[in-house]
């Protein structure tokens, strides 16, 4: 395939994810956005009131980003590992692998249309949440690289589960057992600076405490861990699960029958 050719290939494959979930938006844009009203106004408000400040922050305006990093990370998973599930339950996804696209194409095509429905509800629920706190962008290049690579990464695992899932309920599994504990302990709604030194040590090892932190630095100005450190963690799991989804695509054991 020419460059040309590979273009039309990723676009036809991103229109197709973007024109999937919009088509359902009551099922994949609503629901989300309704569960970080519910927290805003449970956590931030109510309870916030009472605890006061993190940080040196309002409450509200220190769970803030991470809220919005949380509506993020879940959309982009449950996009990509939805619909790849699908194509593949359905066995088209065995068409698109025979044809001349190359691997990586169908990938990036899969992740893009992921990144944009997790990007787009964590647009939504930011605007949402000017509602309910008042800050200001401390670093706008900050705040967009850590985004962008948070709604990658958690794409890239959602393609990672499809492929590994060999039902329905297996799709499930993940972000039950993992997912919503390692965004829970992740740092959205409290400091790790609270934590004993054994917590505090074994929370650096989950990658959500990483994106969290960027991104309260890139909105307010604090962060519990070093923003290089940050960036370089997140960077190279990233890295790591790309390299690994392609290898899975390209061995194709789990997708051909």
């Amino acid at each position: 395939m020419n460059n040309s050719q590979k273009w039309i290939a990723f676009d036809t494959i991103v229109r197709r994810e973007i024109r999937r979930f919009l088509r359902i938006w009551p099922q994949t844009l609503v629901p989300p956005i309704i569960t970080i009203v519910l927290y805003f106004v449970i956590f931030g408000q109510l309870i916030g009131s009472r605890i006061g400040t993190m940080s040196g922050l309002p409450y509200i305006q220190f769970v803030a980003p991470g809220l919005i990093m949380m509506s993020v990370i879940t959309n982009s998973y449950s996009n990509v590992v939805s619909s790849f599930f699908g194509s593949k339950f359905q066995r088209n996804i065995e068409e698109l692998l025979v044809s001349p696209t190359p691997n990586w194409i169908i990938l990036l095509g899969y992740v893009a249309g992921g990144m944009s429905r997790g990007l787009g509800v964590g647009l939504i629920v930011t605007v949402l949440s000017l509602y309910f706190a008042d800050f200001s962008i401390h670093s706008l290049p900050v705040t967009i690289a850590i985004v962008l690579m948070t709604s990658l990464m958690f794409s890239l695992a959602g393609l990672i589960n499809a492929i590994f899932a060999a039902n329905f309920d297996d799709i499930s599994i993940i972000p039950t057992f993992v997912l919503t504990p390692l965004t829970y302990l992740g740092g959205v709604f409290y400091s790790i600076e609270l934590l004993g030194e054994f917590w505090r040590n074994l929370s650096m090892i989950n990658p959500v405490l990483y994106m969290v932190n960027a991104f309260r630095y890139g909105i307010a100005g604090i962060s519990d861990i070093n923003i290089v450190w940050a960036f370089s963690m997140v960077g190279l799991f990233s890295v790591l699960l790309f390299f690994l989804a392609l290898r899975l695509l390209e061995n194709g054991s789990r997708l051909r029958s």
